[in-house]
Formats: structure tokens, C-alpha cells, sequence
């Protein structure tokens, strides 16, 4: 299996999962005009998994080191499939209420408030499963994104919403990112770390690439009872059924499946670099695809064009924070 030895490498990779993290959301957001997004995540499921699989067979099963996805399938402990499987349970809820507060509040809002969020929560509970890195460092870098965050809100109270879609908005933002930072723990949790004397991974847990195809497979199965609720039962909207998933044409699903791609392959690479990075550091570097969502929103889709006059001010604050944060971040594994 392909393994990543190289600090510098891991950080290429997390800046690229930034960059998937940071950008599937415009799928939604161009299926969304037609489309309810709860149709959108069917899709999406599918996508998720599709590449994880595609990721085991290849670079997963190839190369010198490590386990091959089927060997390490055969030796696999129950208990850390169950915890890769838990992550992608945990993930797909605080998601689906995520890609809810994207229709609800735009990009803008739902990445600084709901991923800054479960960034603060992932880099606390990553670090515990794995204490690495710089421990100061991690404190004052978490606390700029925190800082941003905060800002954040306070520039989107400034929109001339009604109070009540205001509010719907920040909870679910909030409500997803509370899970979202808990779903990466389980995911490193589960995996096997690799001997620097040796070579060898340890026995029963998973290689990467085997912990990537349970969580999506997580994520897809739950997907069945997370999506069925909100379906049942929209968070805005009318309610859609099953039978309006197989209206849908061709480019609408294929937008759906190209997102989940895109989050996967974010995933997967993060996950990847983590055995480097630590995954602590891992998962927060990626988790700066805040910046990357927050930019979208506000330079593409104009989600704040109809604020007031010093609202950029505070947008401007929000951008800075967080870049200040996600250096210091960095700067805490060197």
C-alpha cells in the first residue's frame, strides 16, 4: 500500500484536502436550484463510497509496505471495524445537518460556524486518541479559529433575514459541527500504526484505505435512516418521497455522485497523511477547507451582497483569524 513517510508530502496532501473539503459543496449548491438536497445526499452516498473502494483497490493493494486491502480485510478486528463503521454514522448525521444549513444560510455561514466548529472539537478529540504535536501551539491555534467563528456569526446576523431563518441557520450550522467533531476520532482510532523499526502494522486494526471503505460504507448505510428522516420530515421544504429520486436526469445524479467524490478523496488523503502529520494536526489542516467554503460563498455566490456597510469588516477579520489559526497549526508539529 502507498504510505506517506514525508511531513512535508502530508501537508501537500491535507492543503489538497482543503481543497475537496472546502469546494464538494458547490455540487450542492448548483443541484440545489432543481433539486432538494436531500436528493442531492442519495447521490452523494453513492460517491462517498464509490471512491473509497476505488482508493482500496489501487493504492491501497499496491506497493511494498503495509497490508493489501483484501489481506488486511482477513485479519481485521471486529471492534475497529465497528469503530471506522461508527465514524461514518457519526459523520453522515452532523452532515446531512450540515448540507442543511448550506440550503438554509449559504456556504458563508455554514463552513466558519459548522466546520470551524468541528475543528475546534476534531483537533481535541484526535489529540486524544493520538496526543501529537505542539500542545501550546494547538491551544492558540484553536483559539483563533474559535475567534473566527464568532466573528462569523456576528456578520450574519448582520443580513436582512427574518430572525426565525436566521436562527435555523446557526443551529444547524452549531448541531453539525458539535458531531462533525467527533466522527474523525473513531475514524483514527481504528487504524493500524506503522513500526518505524519494523515496518509493520499493527495486528487487527486497519490500514487507512481498509478504515476509509468502512466509514463510507458507514455513511451509506446510515444514510438510509439520517436521509429517510429528513425526507420524511425537511428541515425546509416540502417533503420529498423515493419515487422523486428516479425523476431526476442524468447530470443531477452525476453532480450528486461527483460530491461525495470530491469530500472522499479529501477524506482520503487526510487520512493517508495523517500516519506523518499526526492526526490531530491531520484533521485540522484539512478542516481549514473553511477558508476554502467561506471564499465561494462570498466571492462566487455572493451570499453577503445585500449586507450592510461594514460587513465586509468583519469578513475580513473572520479570513484573517482563521489563516492565523490554521499557521499556527502547522507550525505545531515542526
Amino acid at each position: 500500500m502507498f504510505i506517506v513517510d514525508s511531513y512535508p508530502l502530508a501537508v501537500v496532501l491535507c492543503l489538497v484536502t482543503m481543497l475537496c473539503w472546502g469546494s464538494w459543496a458547490n455540487t450542492q449548491k448548483l443541484a440545489s436550484k432543481e433539486w432538494p438536497f436531500q436528493l442531492f445526499y442519495w447521490d452523494y452516498s453513492v460517491g462517498v463510497l464509490l471512491l473509497s473502494l476505488g482508493l482500496a483497490f489501487t493504492f491501497g493493494s499496491d506497493g511494498g509496505e503495509g497490508r493489501g486491502f483484501l489481506a488486511d480485510l482477513a485479519q481485521a478486528d471486529r471492534f475497529w471495524i465497528g469503530s471506522a463503521l461508527l465514524g461514518g454514522i457519526t459523520f453522515n448525521l452532523s452532515n446531512i445537518l450540515f448540507v442543511a444549513a448550506i440550503d438554509v444560510a449559504g456556504l458563508a455561514v455554514a463552513f466558519p460556524v459548522g466546520i470551524g466548529l468541528a475543528l475546534v472539537l476534531g483537533v481535541i478529540t484526535t489529540y486524544h486518541v493520538r496526543p501529537e504535536g505542539n500542545v501550546p501551539l494547538l491551544i492558540i491555534g484553536v483559539a483563533c479559529i474559535v475567534i473566527a467563528i464568532v466573528i462569523d456569526a456576528l456578520a450574519y446576523k448582520r443580513l436582512p433575514h427574518s430572525g426565525k431563518a436566521s436562527a435555523k441557520g446557526l443551529i444547524l450550522s452549531l448541531l453539525a459541527g458539535l458531531l462533525m467533531g467527533w466522527f474523525y476520532s473513531f475514524v483514527a482510532n481504528s487504524m493500524a500504526a506503522l513500526s518505524p523499526d519494523t515496518r509493520l502494522l499493527e495486528a487487527g486494526k486497519l490500514t487507512p484505505y481498509t478504515a476509509l471503505v468502512f466509514f463510507s460504507l458507514g455513511v451509506f448505510l446510515s444514510n438510509f435512516l439520517w436521509n429517510s428522516v429528513a425526507m420524511r420530515w425537511p428541515f425546509s421544504g416540502a417533503r420529498v418521497s423515493y419515487r422523486d429520486y428516479f425523476k431526476g436526469n442524468t447530470r443531477l445524479h452525476l453532480i450528486g455522485i461527483l460530491g461525495g467524490v470530491i469530500w472522499n478523496l479529501g477524506m482520503g488523503l487526510n487520512i493517508i497523511a495523517s500516519s506523518s502529520a499526526g492526526p490531530a494536526l491531520s484533521y485540522g489542516l484539512g478542516q481549514g477547507a473553511t477558508m476554502i467554503g467561506a471564499l465561494w460563498g462570498v466571492f462566487v455566490w455572493k451570499e453577503f451582497r445585500d449586507a450592510p456597510p461594514g460587513t465586509a469588516k468583519l469578513l475580513a477579520a473572520m479570513f484573517f483569524f482563521y489563516l492565523v489559526g490554521l499557521g499556527i497549526l502547522i507550525a505545531s508539529k515542526l
